[in-house]
């Protein structure tokens, strides 16, 4: 199984500590994740601006589309976006719509299944309609209130899906090889890399957790 990528959640709103943040972890993540509060602060020229000086990098937008799914990601895609997010309660029109516009600039779709009711029937639907990855996703909200993505995941991992398994939620060094074991393709990772001393060892250190996985 290949390693899985490691996405760097960007989630300040100050568009200096998003590229200093960028540049420390850039040479051990494999995709930057604009976070919505900075998407929605900053926009489409934080978009064009990360691609640019990281080119070699995926970037993700995390737009949680919620309607008028084509419209809404088709400028992310054309600014520079190699993935953007659809919240999976959004339906499948929705959904549709984002990987329409997804197709049309070779990009690719994540369904975010936050708060989505039946995850696995929403996860087989995405796939078929076309989604490359599966968002596995305890929001902040959630996480302070005890719940953790690991249910989810292998409830999702257990479908045997062609996506790949995007899995976001407090991961951090204790618990980084447990997602990667148990069939995430991609693991998201936000304050256990911005938060600490060093962001650059910190990255470097899930890293290596994860190749050892």
């Amino acid at each position: 199984m290949a390693r899985p990528l490691i996405q760097l959640a960007l989630d300040s709103l100050d568009n200096a500590t998003t590229f200093k943040l960028a540049t420390l972890a850039a040479p051990y993540v494999d995709i930057l994740e604009i976070g919505t509060p900075n998407i929605k602060a900053n926009g489409l020229p934080l978009v064009r601006e990360l691609k640019k000086k990281f080119p070699n990098k995926l970037l993700l937008v995390d737009l949680k589309t919620m309607d008028a799914g084509e419209y809404e990601a088709s400028p992310f895609f054309e600014a520079g976006g190699d993935i953007v997010t659809v919240l999976g309660v959004s339906g499948l029109p929705t959904i549709a719509g984002v990987i329409k516009a997804a197709n049309k600039y070779n990009a690719e779709v994540q369904v975010d299944l936050i708060n989505v009711p039946d995850k696995a029937a929403c996860a087989r639907a995405a796939a078929q309609a076309g989604a490359q990855i599966i968002g596995v996703h305890t929001g902040l909200d959630a996480q302070a209130a005890g719940q953790t993505p690991f249910t989810d995941l292998q409830l999702v991992a257990r479908l045997g899906l062609p996506v790949r398994i995007s899995v976001a939620g407090g991961i951090k060094q204790s618990t980084a090889q447990q997602v990667a074991r148990s069939g995430a393709g991609i693991v998201v990772v936000g304050a256990a890399i911005y938060g600490a001393p060093s962001p650059a060892d910190s990255a470097r250190e899930i890293r290596e957790l994860i190749e050892a996985a």
